[in-house]
């Protein structure tokens, strides 16, 4: 059965497309940047796609391309344009389908609506993790309003090992842990295939 998976963060910059990049490459699903803001030239899509390399998986193009680094309502009313839910509509595909969100959770799309509007019953959630000084409130946060929506919730760690952040997170939601990525030095299509095959199991 092909499954649908949503990758969220606690924040910006807390590694969702790399992790993007080692599920696509686990399941050589296919990838999707539904709202991408800023840096068109070396965007979301193309980093994932420079770091997978199976040569099954398709690179659906974004439903909105924003010129600015900024929350998506703001780049939105900068490209003089207003973010349409309905107009974000998932590519028709047979095989599994990663997307990527925008932020976090409650990072704005329009005046009505976050990113959480755009995940759907049935699709699996990915929440990435980084520790910061917060970052076990932000993580509580997003993991307990996905289970309120009734959402299948995982967890993935990145950077370096914080244990008794990491523990109190794993006692407090409870949910499975799929692994934790290391702060490498760099990434390229090795490094996110040796992770690949390390979490492959736990997709």
């Amino acid at each position: 059965m092909k499954k649908t998976y949503f990758i969220t963060g606690i924040g910006t910059d807390v590694g969702k497309t790399i992790v993007s990049a080692i599920v696509t490459e686990a399941l050589e699903a296919d990838y999707w940047k539904p709202v991408q803001a800023g840096d068109l030239d070396h965007c979301d899509t193309y980093k994932v796609k420079k770091w997978v390399s199976n040569s099954k998986s398709v690179f659906h193009s974004n439903a909105y391309a924003l010129t600015t680094p900024m929350s998506p309502h703001a780049a939105a009313e900068i490209d003089g344009i207003e973010i349409e839910l309905k107009a974000i509509k998932t590519p028709k595909t047979n095989n599994h389908l990663v997307i990527e969100g925008a932020g976090g959770l409650m990072v704005p799309l329009n005046q009505g609506h976050t990113v959480l509007d755009m995940i759907k019953p049935g699709y699996k959630v990915i929440v990435v993790s980084r520790h910061y000084l917060g970052s076990i409130n932000h993580t509580l946060l997003t993991v307990n309003t996905l289970k309120d929506k009734g959402f299948k919730v995982a967890l993935i760690f990145s950077g370096n090992e914080h244990a008794s952040t990491e523990e109190i997170i794993k006692k407090m939601t409870g949910i499975p842990v799929i692994g934790r990525i290391e702060e490498e030095p760099y990434f390229d299509h090795n490094v996110i295939k040796e992770y690949a095959e390390r979490f492959k199991t736990s997709l």
